[in-house]
């Protein structure tokens, strides 16, 4: 496969595989761990999906859903 570098250096958009975004994430990922609040988040999420608070998580995530069905006409999904 070609590597194809990008001479024009002032395009942040790095398309799919963006290094610089993937860098973050996980640099992001750690310091989180390193709070040490992993098991006090879990557990408020736990309760959070227990709770009536369930329905508008839900809601959330079918909204969330139905922007994405509208992002690309040529892709077929299962609904």
């Amino acid at each position: 496969m070609t590597e194809h570098k990008n001479e024009d250096k002032s395009s942040t958009n790095q398309g799919e595989g963006n290094r610089e975004a993937a860098r973050e994430y996980n640099e992001q990922q750690h310091q989180y761990v390193k709070r040490g609040n992993v098991k006090e988040d879990a557990h408020k999420a736990k309760k959070a999906v227990e709770s009536a608070e369930k329905q508008d998580l839900k809601k959330a995530e079918e909204d969330g859903k139905s922007h994405a069905k509208d992002f690309d006409p040529n892709v077929k999904r299962d609904r």
